[in-house]
C-alpha cells in the first residue's frame, strides 16, 4: 500500500481534508464513528482510481496496534466525476472556463474552507451532494481560497463552509456547520414563490448559489445604453411587485419583471424616460414573518431594503422562479431592461450597500458574516456592530476588500445587465471611515489628522473615489441618498467628484411646506424652482445634480399628502409605529378618505400643484382600474405636464438660470414678495422653443388677482390652471372646446390681469396679439 499522508487528529475534524477530491468521507470503526479526541488513530490511505474507493489502514493512536481492516468501513457517496485542480484566485465568484468552473472566495481569517455542491433535489432535502475540501497549501493564495473543477455542472448549486474562531468579541462568527453563500454569487435560490414558506414552515431554508450555466444565454438584440443627459430625466420610482400585482393590471404575469414589461407602454405614454427600480437584489421577504391580527394575514418585508445577495436579482420577482437554477430569472431582468431601452426608458437600480440582512449579533449567518464578519462589517473594538443604518449592522464600505466588492458589483450590473445607473440608499454610510481605519493602508502614506475613529465622515472617501473614477462606470447615473440614520446629513455636501447627484430631501420638505400654505417659505421655494443653487452652485455642481422629488417610498404617497395630517398605519399590525412621522402634510380641511366634495376638489388641485412644480410621478402602488375613472384626469394632467417640460428648453437647463433669462414677480410685475407672510411666487422665463412663459403659485387661502408683465404687441394666453376642473386644467391643442375656454379668460387678459383662486398654480404663454 502506498502511504499518501498520515493524520493523527480527530476524524471529525480531518475527514473532509483526507483528499482534495470529490467528497466528504465518513469513517466508522466497529459500527461507530471515531469522533473523540482521546482516541486518535493514525491513518494511511490511497485512492483506487478504478473504483473511486478509498483504501485505508489504521493504527490505534494509543498503543500503535493495527486495527482490524475488516471492521473499518469507508462510506463512499456516489460522485459525478469532478476533476479537482488548483484553480485561480481571480476573478472572485464562480466563473465558467474551458472545461470547467473556477471558484474563488475571500476569507482572511478562516483556517479552512470547503466547497459544497448541491443538486436541486438534494437542496430541497437539505442535503449536501458533495463536499470538496480546499487544501490551504495548493488552494489558497493570500487570503483567497480557490479551486478549479472539471465535470458536469448541469443544475448544480454551491456554497461554502468556513472554519475558524467563533469569538464574537473579536468579530469572528465562524461556524463549520453553516453553509454560507458566496458574496459574488450571480443567482441565489431556494424558495421559488414570493411569500411561500420553506419546508416545515422555515422562513430561512438553506439557500445556495447557481453554478454558471451554458443554458443561460440571452439575446440583447443589439441593445446599447441610451445615455440621456441627466437634466432631461423624468424618473418614475417603481416597486416591481407592486406595480402590476393588483388584478386590475390585467397582466399575464402580475407582480413580476415580465409584468412590468407588459406595462412599459403606459410609462411611455406618461412621459417617463427613466424608471428607478426599488431593491431588486435577492432579499428574504419572510425575515419578519409574523401574524397580522388586524387583517388576518401575515407580515412580509415588502420594500426589500435588506439585501442577502448583491449580484443576484430577486428571484421571486420573476415568473420563472428557480427554473434553470435562477438563470431564467436573470434573463427576465435582462428582458425588462432591453424592452425598456427599446421604448426610450432608462433603468436605474436602487442599491442598499449600507447594511445587509444579517443584522446584529443575533442575526442569521448567511454569507458575509460566515466568510469574514470582521472585514465586511463595521465593528467596535469588542466586536459590537455599529448601526448607522438603523437595521442592526453597517457595511464596512471603505475597507479595501469591501469597496472592491462594491465596485465589482456595480460593474457587473452595468456590463452584464445593462442598467443605466444606481440610486444608493443611505449613501452617507459609504463616506464613513471603516473599522481599523488606516490612512497608510488606504492612501499609501499618513495624512494630516489621521486620528480617525470608526465611522468618522471622510472628506475623500476611498469608495466614492473609486466609483467616481472607475473607467467602466464612467457615464452611468450615480444618485446618493445623502444621509443615514446615524445623524450624518450631506444634502448639498456629498463628496461628488463632479459626477454624483443627490436626492434633494430639502426640496421635498420646502415644497410640501409652501404648497400647503405655510408662512416663511416663499424664498426657499424659489430656490427650489431654480435647481437649489444655494446647495449646489458653490460646489461647482449644476441644477441636474439635484434630484427633485415630493413623494417617494418613504412616508406618504402624493394622495396621502393631501388627505392626512397624521399617519394612520394601523392595517399592517404595527400599531402605527412604522413609517415616516415627518410628512409636512395637510388634509385640506378633513382627515381621511370620506370627505366633502369641496375638500375632494381641493385635494385634486393640490396634487396638480405638486406635480406642476415637480413634473415627475412618485406612485408606490398603481391601481390600474382607477386609470379608467377619476384618476384618469390626473393621469392626463401628468402626461401633458411631462410633455410640456420635455418640449421646453428652459425647464432643463444645464446651468442655473440668470437674470437674463428669469424674472421674479409678485402680485405685480417685477415686485416679488419674499417676506415671512408671503404665499405667492411667480416668475417669467425665456424659452427658445415656447417663447416666454409665465408661472405662478398662489398657496394662500385667499384668491388674488395678479397683474401680468406688459409685453407690447403680445398677449398672455392660458395653458394650465390647476383650479379648473378637468379637462380644462390643461388646455391642450386637441381639447374640444378649447377656443371657447380661452375666450372666457379674454376680458381679464385684455386688461393684462389674471384671477387666481386659493391654492392654485398657473402657466401662461406669450403669443403675438391679434389685430
Amino acid at each position: 500500500m502506498e502511504q499518501l499522508t498520515t493524520c493523527t487528529s480527530s476524524l471529525l475534524y480531518y475527514a473532509p481534508k483526507l483528499h482534495s477530491c470529490r467528497s466528504s468521507w465518513r469513517f466508522h470503526f466497529n459500527g461507530s464513528k471515531i469522533l473523540d479526541q482521546t482516541h486518535k488513530p493514525t491513518l494511511s490511505w490511497r485512492m483506487n482510481p478504478n473504483s473511486q474507493s478509498l483504501v485505508v489502514k489504521a493504527k490505534d493512536g494509543g498503543g500503535g496496534a493495527e486495527l482490524d481492516s475488516a471492521a473499518l468501513v469507508v462510506d463512499t457517496p456516489k460522485l459525478r466525476g469532478f476533476q479537482v485542480l488548483k484553480g485561480n484566485p481571480t476573478p472572485f465568484g464562480a466563473t465558467a472556463r474551458e472545461g470547467g468552473v473556477n471558484f474563488a472566495v475571500y476569507s482572511g481569517n478562516a483556517v479552512s474552507a470547503t466547497l459544497c455542491l448541491f443538486t436541486l433535489s438534494d437542496l430541497e432535502e437539505n442535503r449536501v451532494s458533495e463536499e470538496i475540501s480546499l487544501d490551504p497549501k495548493t488552494n489558497k493564495s493570500g487570503n483567497v481560497w480557490h479551486v478549479f473543477l472539471k465535470g458536469d455542472f448541469d443544475n448544480m448549486l454551491y456554497g461554502y463552509k468556513f472554519d475558524g474562531k467563533l469569538s464574537p468579541e473579536k468579530g469572528h462568527y465562524y461556524d463549520y456547520s453553516r453553509i454560507v453563500l458566496d458574496p459574488y454569487a450571480k443567482a441565489v435560490i431556494r424558495r421559488g414563490d414570493f411569500g411561500t414558506l420553506g419546508p416545515d414552515g422555515d422562513c430561512w431554508p438553506q439557500m445556495a448559489c447557481a453554478v454558471p450555466s451554458s443554458n443561460s444565454k440571452f439575446d440583447w438584440e443589439g441593445d446599447l445604453p441610451l445615455k440621456y443627459p441627466q437634466k432631461d430625466l423624468i424618473i418614475y420610482e417603481m416597486h416591481v411587485r407592486g406595480f402590476t400585482r393588483h388584478e386590475s393590471s390585467r397582466t399575464e404575469f402580475p407582480g413580476t419583471y415580465r409584468g412590468v414589461v407588459e406595462k412599459l407602454d403606459h410609462l411611455k405614454e406618461l412621459g417617463i424616460n427613466c424608471i428607478e427600480l426599488m431593491p431588486c437584489n435577492e432579499f428574504n421577504e419572510l425575515e419578519y414573518f409574523s401574524y397580522n391580527s388586524v387583517l388576518g394575514d401575515y407580515k412580509v418585508n415588502y420594500w426589500g431594503y435588506s439585501t442577502v445577495s448583491y449580484f443576484s436579482p430577486m428571484i421571486r420577482y420573476s415568473s420563472a422562479g428557480v427554473s434553470n437554477c435562477g438563470y431564467d430569472a436573470i434573463n427576465e431582468v435582462k428582458l425588462l431592461i432591453r424592452e425598456a431601452h427599446k421604448r426610450g426608458i432608462e433603468v436605474i437600480m436602487d442599491v442598499v450597500f449600507n447594511h445587509t440582512a444579517e443584522g446584529n449579533e443575533n442575526g442569521p449567518i448567511l454569507s458575509f458574516r460566515g466568510a469574514d464578519n470582521s472585514v465586511y462589517y463595521m465593528l467596535a473594538p469588542k466586536g459590537e456592530f455599529y448601526n448607522y443604518s438603523g437595521c442592526g449592522n453597517t457595511f464596512n464600505c471603505n475597507h479595501p476588500i469591501v469597496r472592491q466588492f462594491i465596485v465589482d458589483c456595480l460593474r457587473y450590473w452595468v456590463t452584464e445587465m445593462h442598467v443605466d445607473g444606481f440610486r444608493f440608499d443611505l449613501a452617507s454610510i459609504m463616506t464613513r471611515g471603516s473599522s481599523l481605519w488606516d490612512a497608510v493602508n488606504v492612501y499609501g502614506n499618513p495624512i494630516e489628522g489621521d486620528l480617525l475613529t470608526t465611522g468618522t465622515p471622510l472628506s475623500s472617501p476611498p469608495l466614492i473615489d473609486m466609483i467616481s473614477n472607475d473607467p467602466i462606470l464612467r457615464g452611468v447615473k450615480l444618485i446618493a441618498e445623502a444621509w443615514d440614520t446615524g445623524g450624518l446629513y450631506q444634502v448639498g455636501k456629498f463628496p461628488h467628484w463632479g459626477v454624483w447627484s443627490e436626492w434633494n430631501g430639502k426640496y421635498r420638505d420646502i415644497v410640501r411646506q409652501f404648497i400647503k400654505g405655510t408662512d416663511g417659505f416663499s424664498g426657499a421655494f424659489a430656490e427650489c424652482l431654480c435647481g437649489s443653487p444655494n446647495l449646489y452652485q458653490e460646489g461647482g455642481r449644476k441644477p441636474w445634480n439635484s434630484i427633485n422629488f415630493v413623494c417617494a417610498h418613504d412616508g406618504f404617497t402624493l394622495a396621502d399628502l393631501v388627505s392626512y395630517n397624521k399617519k394612520h398605519n394601523l392595517a399592517n399590525g404595527e400599531d402605527n409605529n412604522d413609517g415616516e412621522n415627518h410628512n409636512n402634510s395637510w388634509n385640506c380641511g378633513q382627515e381621511g378618505e370620506f370627505v366633502s366634495i369641496s375638500v375632494k376638489k381641493l385635494r385634486k388641485r393640490q396634487m396638480r400643484n405638486f406635480f406642476l412644480c415637480l413634473m415627475v410621478s412618485q406612485i408606490n402602488y398603481f391601481r390600474w382600474d382607477k386609470k379608467e375613472d377619476s384618476s384618469s384626469d390626473f393621469f392626463r394632467f401628468c402626461c401633458l405636464m411631462t410633455k410640456f417640460r420635455q418640449d421646453c428648453e428652459s425647464l432643463g437647463l444645464h446651468d442655473f438660470p440668470t437674470a437674463e433669462r428669469l424674472q421674479w414677480h409678485g402680485h405685480a410685475p417685477r415686485t416679488p414678495d419674499w417676506s415671512e407672510k408671503s404665499r405667492f411666487v411667480a416668475f417669467s422665463l425665456m424659452d427658445s422653443v415656447k417663447g416666454e412663459i409665465y408661472i405662478a403659485f398662489n398657496t394662500s387661502h385667499l384668491a388674488v388677482t395678479i397683474s401680468l408683465p406688459e409685453r407690447p404687441g403680445h398677449r398672455w394666453e392660458p395653458l394650465v390652471d390647476t383650479s379648473k376642473p378637468a379637462p380644462y386644467d390643461f388646455l391642450s391643442s386637441d381639447l374640444p372646446g378649447r377656443d371657447i375656454a380661452i375666450q372666457q379668460y379674454a376680458h381679464f387678459l385684455d386688461a393684462n390681469i389674471y384671477p387666481m383662486l386659493s391654492y392654485s398654480s398657473i402657466i401662461l404663454l406669450l403669443s403675438p396679439a391679434e389685430e
